[in-house]
């Protein structure tokens, strides 16, 4: 091997997939054409949230022209041992608003969608109960969160430690449903050739969905072929099996043809997940110099009745900040609603929100800067698990961030600053998101004068996966990046981790680099020569406390007469570890910021409490902040590398940005206007309903 000594981690390289994207030559899903005129699929969704069908009438679409089939529950193939939510199509049972009750496959998609709305379905509606509320007599504890968090941690006596403190809050924060919307929308090209079923799918990481496919159709993992080079965007909501994918598997079995399903924006409100809405209450204890003595964090938020999904909302809290005695819990109610998924930095976006929140408000009440609030509560170890960190630079973004935002001399009153009819107030919240390494496996291929073959079932959603991943191969195998050729998104390369939980850039980069070592000093046969290497967690998951941290300060301009909020400037600094690649780096802090930023001030799915279905379920009702919502956006990071925690150094950066961006607009306001909005997101009407704050 010829070594190479200029490094491609931690440059500004370009994306190696950029100009395949803008010239239209890298086909997303349900681009692939496949040879064979497809036919194409639509939806017949439940208009009612609880009940069943009495009755399909499917004779009008079956007299379509250009209809091959129609699949109800009562015709359609049985599907193996899958879970609730999605074994679509095997029972006559409703569970919520817009569950698939009937499927038509058409050789258009414009026929396929005139069909759809021509089967008729009568059904034994019951009331629907989509009602969350913290004082509903149903509430129960699940026997875990997510990602396998404890559901509740108590350490001390948090109550007797809250009637002690001489300074507290007592406040209640709630964040509603909002739905992932990546630009990409679901889609699934299907295709059995014999008994091999093969598809084209917009997913986080195809070999996901390969335990739950080959249960749902009786087929081993030969008999399984998921490929997904390119994903426009995901933000969780592709990372787990979904219905249409099911669908589209069955359709292709039934009729013999390759089949297409994209799901149409208003259907993703119902078929792929949503974050679920919280009720989080949070009470603060501290002594007048702001150390503080008690922390309790209780969640309420919601989940389906056909799957338990319990966001691990409040975790954060408990390594946030230093306290001796502290208590987090969460509270489920099983609802008439779509099943919730992961959406960006699931449990900690909306818990450090309130958290943060809640930190602003004491600072208020103890009359100290909430900067400083922040240092003088800085934990030595992490306080839950009482380990060292591997880093933590959270004091480093704090310092940083308020020297770069001009945050000495800011007044602490609140609506004191004015500009013509805006009123003007900054804000500050401190962010967090744990650093996991998954089990993940890498394959290089070395032939004597040609380019190294990398192949690993990662995913690029939009990350910049295909530019990082090429980086590391080509510094771990000391060659420059033209001389490595990478292969991703492909449940036949070796068995990686999704993409998800910040993990990809630490599970799948040691892996490859595991794999380049073995070819080291080593000398290629004519013939070439193949390695593989694994990598996944070690005991640095059990010795020490690995996140990532960050810091968020923003300014909001609120209109005096109509309310209308803008937020001209974000400052955001970040410590992630060693950053791979610093243009890709910025564009997901960036990415995350902004839609902290859309969290604040827009997204909020509105769910109609007598029909049980999501009211604004397009981008029409349901704003994402779009660019005239995003003004200057200063982002940096500190200089770390994280050697304890994997060989790469780095922690991963998909969602920390999101993180606590939220709250430092939401304090801002507050700091702009003297009055405290504590239910997102901060629309111009609330400022009508609330007197100024004393």
């Amino acid at each position: 091997m010829t070594a190479t000594t200029e490094r491609a981690v931690g440059s500004d390289v370009r994306r190696i997939d950029g100009p395949d994207k803008v010239r239209g030559r890298a086909p997303y899903a349900y681009e692939h054409e496949l040879g064979a005129q497809p036919a194409f699929l639509a939806v017949v969704q439940s208009t009612v949230a609880r009940g069943r069908v009495t009755a399909i009438d499917a004779s009008a679409a079956e007299a379509v022209p250009g209809v091959v089939a129609v699949l109800t529950h009562q015709n359609a193939p049985r599907l193996g041992d899958v879970a609730e939510e999605i074994a679509v199509l095997q029972s006559d049972r409703v569970q919520y608003v817009g569950e698939p009750v009937a499927l038509v496959v058409a050789e258009t998609s414009e026929v396929a969608r005139d069909a759809a709305g021509r089967v008729l379905v009568d059904y034994d509606a019951q009331p629907a109960d989509v009602r969350l509320a913290a004082d509903r007599d149903d509430l129960y504890a699940p026997e875990q969160l997510m990602a396998g968090f404890a559901t509740d941690s108590v350490i001390g006596d948090v109550d007797a430690a809250l009637a002690a403190a001489p300074v507290s809050v007592d406040v209640t924060y709630e964040t509603p449903n909002q739905h992932n919307n990546p630009i990409e929308m679901h889609a699934t090209v299907a295709r059995w050739d014999g008994d091999v079923l093969r598809m084209w799918d917009a997913n986080q990481g195809p070999h996901n969905l390969v335990p739950v496919i080959t249960e749902a159709f009786g087929i081993t993992e030969d008999q399984l072929h998921i490929v997904s080079p390119y994903v426009g965007g995901a933000f969780g909501s592709k990372a787990y099996t979904h219905a249409h994918q099911l669908l589209a598997g069955m359709a292709a079995k039934v009729t013999g043809r390759t089949v297409k399903i994209e799901l149409t924006r208003q259907q993703m409100f119902s078929l792929v997940g949503h974050r679920t809405p919280t009720i989080q209450r949070l009470r603060l204890g501290a002594q007048p110099d702001g150390t503080l003595t008690a922390i309790s964090h209780e969640v309420v938020e919601h989940t389906s009745q056909n799957a338990e999904f319990a966001e691990q909302t409040a975790t954060a809290t408990r390594l946030m900040y230093a306290a001796p005695a502290r208590r987090t819990t969460h509270r489920l109610a099983k609802l008439d609603v779509p099943a919730p998924t992961i959406m960006r930095a699931p449990g900690e976006t909306p818990g450090m929100y309130a958290l943060e929140s809640a930190m602003d408000e004491l600072a208020v009440a103890l009359g100290i800067d909430p900067v400083e609030l922040r240092l003088r509560n800085e934990p030595e170890r992490d306080p839950e698990r009482d380990v060292p960190w591997s880093t933590r630079n959270l004091v480093a973004c704090l310092r940083q961030g308020a020297e770069r935002f001009g945050w000495a001399g800011r007044d602490p009153r609140p609506g004191v600053r004015e500009d013509g009819r805006w009123l003007v107030g900054t804000g500050v919240a401190a962010a967090t998101y744990p650093t996991r390494r998954r089990p993940s496996q890498a394959r290089i291929e070395a032939v004597p004068g040609k380019p190294f073959v990398v192949s690993i079932d990662a995913s690029d959603i939009g990350t910049g996966a295909w530019t990082t991943l090429t980086q590391i191969a080509a510094d771990a195998l000391r060659v420059p990046m033209e001389q490595v050729s990478l292969r991703i998104g492909d449940s036949r390369l070796p068995k990686a981790s999704g993409a998800g939980g910040s993990t990809g850039i630490t599970s799948w980069g040691p892996a490859i680099i595991a794999a380049a070592e073995q070819l080291r000093d080593r000398d290629v046969p004519p013939g070439g020569l193949t390695v593989t290497g694994s990598s996944g967690p070690g005991d640095e998951a059990e010795t020490y406390s690995s996140h990532a941290f960050g810091a968020h300060f923003a300014e909001v301009r609120v209109d005096r007469d109509s309310g209308e909020v803008r937020v001209p400037r974000m400052t955001g600094v970040f410590a992630v570890g060693r950053v791979i690649n610093t243009t890709t780096a910025r564009s997901q802090f960036l990415g995350g910021m902004t839609m902290g930023l859309s969290m604040a001030l827009h997204e909020e799915s509105v769910l109609d409490q007598g029909r049980g279905h999501y009211a604004n379920h397009d981008l029409a009702e349901y704003h994402v902040a779009a660019n005239a919502d995003v003004a200057e956006m200063d982002i940096s990071w500190v200089d770390e590398v994280d050697d304890e925690h994997n060989p790469l150094g780095a922690k991963g950066i998909g969602e920390i940005g999101i993180v606590g961006a939220a709250a430092a607009i939401g304090n801002a306001y507050w700091h702009a206007t003297g009055r405290r909005v504590r239910d997102l997101p901060i629309t111009p009407d609330k400022w009508f309903r609330q007197a100024p704050a004393r």
